[in-house]
């Protein structure tokens, strides 16, 4: 028996989770790459911790939990162009607001509902292994809409990531462009959270672009590090959830952050051992 190979020949639930695993991964490579050079983790956290009231609120109703997250992202990402602009608030403080007015909204909605008692570790940790063909189709579609929406705006995009002065200087309109990001990153948020979770969704942005943005100069090629690592994440971290009953959001969360710190460690010995040597 080749326990490598073997659990995903013989299960159809894990063909299904390692496929949805490798187009969560795919979609966040793109945007996480985008969120890691522009320091807007702080912004992809709260998207992804702020559709706890919107997904707990569609339950409630008997709605799909993903109209419920996407309702949820759209209060955030309105919230913080509303607070911005009406105030003298930094854009930090105003997401930081609504980061913890959404999530604490979210738990008093769960802890208060028996109903949605059952589905708080599912809204939570996601549902690896109950993938289903429509989630996995709308998976496919968002990261098709990621691409083409990259690909058209890859030029304005690199700009934001280095100078958004200099983007508005070579005619391109800055404030759009950024919240054409921001759909990007809710987007994301939205269809990969019933995978891996509201509370990991955040780690696949983040850890596999990481690793790109350590390893490569190139914003493309950044994308390529990032989608490999979150590909070998979900393999490797599907593997050790069937043969130790782990958890398997979290493993793949927990695999690829690990494959991070590796890495960091492996670059830091390397600039180390050349700087000697000079």
């Amino acid at each position: 028996m080749n326990h490598f190979i073997d659990p995903f020949l013989d299960n159809g639930f894990l063909q299904r989770a390692l496929f949805a695993g490798v187009l969560v991964s795919l979609t966040c490579a793109v945007v996480g790459t985008y969120v890691v050079l522009r320091g807007m983790a702080f912004i992809g956290d709260a998207l992804a911790h702020g559709v706890l009231p919107g997904v707990a609120g569609a339950l409630l109703m008997g709605l799909p939990a993903m109209l419920g997250a996407a309702v949820g992202a759209a209060v955030m990402v309105g919230g913080i162009g509303l607070i911005t602009a009406k105030s003298k608030l930094s854009n930090d403080t105003a997401i930081g607001l609504l980061f913890i007015g959404l999530l604490a909204l979210g738990v008093v909605m769960v802890s208060s509902s028996t109903e949605l008692t059952g589905d708080l570790e599912a809204i939570l940790f996601g549902q690896f292994l109950g993938v289903n063909h429509a989630e996995l189709l709308m998976q496919g579609l968002a990261l098709l809409i990621v691409v083409i929406v990259t690909v058209f705006a890859s030029r304005p995009f690199s700009l934001l990531c280095f100078d958004s002065d200099l983007t508005q200087a070579m005619g391109y309109q800055a404030h759009w462009y950024h919240r054409l990001m921001l759909f990007l990153i809710a987007a994301t948020v939205v269809v990969s959270f019933q995978t891996v979770g509201a509370l990991l969704v955040f780690g696949m942005l983040l850890a596999p672009a990481g690793v790109g943005a350590l390893l490569a100069r190139r914003i493309v090629t950044m994308m390529l590090w990032a989608a490999a690592v979150g590909v070998m994440s979900t393999y490797l971290g599907l593997l050790a959830s069937y043969h130790f009953s782990w958890a398997a959001g979290a493993s793949v969360v927990l695999t690829a952050v690990t494959i991070f710190f590796v890495v960091l460690v492996g670059v830091s010995v390397k600039k180390s051992l050349l700087g000697s040597r000079s």
